[in-house]
């Protein structure tokens, strides 16, 4: 069997130390060549938009009354077109 090459520790740390910075520079280097996906803005149904105006109204009561959230539900089935998940979320919570 042939006989292995031994390394001393600082070998090992420098080594390490060297391929841990080598791989933080490619991971910054690829996260700022990246670019996230311009999503163009849909139009927000009539039925969603009154849903988000409504929502709007209970926070601003909220906050005058010392509360800063609120707890809504949806009006139509989980799954329906016209549920608004998507358009609440974008606009509560932007695109995450």
């Amino acid at each position: 069997m042939p006989e292995t090459i031994r390394m001393s520790h600082r070998a090992w740390v420098a080594t390490s130390a060297l391929l841990c910075g080598a791989g933080l520079a490619a991971t910054a280097g690829l996260n700022a060549s990246s670019s996230p996906d311009p999503n163009p803005e849909e139009p927000v149904s009539a039925e969603c938009a009154e849903r988000i105006a409504d929502i709007e109204t209970e926070l601003a009561k909220a906050k005058d009354e010392g509360n800063d959230t609120v707890l809504t539900f949806s009006r139509v089935q989980v799954g329906d077109r016209n549920d608004c998940s998507d358009e609440l979320r974008h606009h509560f919570h932007g695109d995450q």
